[in-house]
């Protein structure tokens, strides 16, 4: 995300909401901005699934930063889902290519498009307080030979229904982008600027 928050409030007619800074590239378990309620807000990528050790000892959470549209009426989505849905502003998400340890960045946009809203879900957390997930589907053609899922990538005319839709007309939104991806492959290494991804 690389517009500031009064900018994306402008852009998507919100209230801008107080908050912490967030990084213009944003990791799960870190903070990031998305439109809830009316407002600008930052919250955590990522809902908190709480794990144990071998002997139950309460392990550090993991942010669960996306969720498949085939699972949002399970019991972890679906409270959010039917009724903590909004938006998430993004320039490009990104995804990792190669073999492990020495992968690279691939970054997407909509081509043309400075802003696009990403459909999201969020919930208040014990562990991180208001934390948000981003919806995920079948990746498009041009994804194919990187990823084979995509966030829910929201045209303007259907923000309203994604946020105050009912559940089905919200599911109804959660399809596979057709329009054309701007493409960006770059060298630099996967996770390359996560030790600054707190500060804004």
């Amino acid at each position: 995300m690389t517009k500031a928050p009064a900018e994306i409030a402008r852009l998507f007619g919100a209230s801008s909401g107080a908050g912490a800074n967030f990084a213009a590239e944003v990791y799960p378990g870190y903070p990031g901005l998305v439109v809830a309620e009316g407002e600008t807000r930052v919250m955590t990528w990522g809902f908190p699934l709480v794990l144990k050790g071998k002997n139950g000892q309460p392990l550090k959470p993991k942010p669960v930063n996306n969720a498949r549209e085939d699972k949002l009426g399970t019991s972890f989505w679906r409270p959010s889902f039917e009724r903590r849905r909004c938006l998430i502003p993004v320039t490009a998400w990104a995804e990792a290519e190669g073999i492990k340890g020495q992968m690279t960045r691939t970054w997407y946009s909509l081509a043309g498009e400075e802003v696009v809203a990403v459909a999201g879900l969020w919930r208040a957390t014990e562990e991180w307080g208001a934390a948000y997930s981003m919806i995920m589907v079948d990746g498009c053609p041009q994804m194919a030979d990187v990823h084979d899922r995509m966030p829910v990538v929201l045209a303007r005319e259907k923000w309203e229904q994604w946020l105050a839709g009912t559940p089905a007309e919200a599911f109804a939104l959660c399809q596979t982008c057709s329009n054309e991806l701007a493409v960006d492959r770059r060298a630099e290494r996967w996770g390359a600027g996560r030790s600054a991804a707190t500060s804004g």
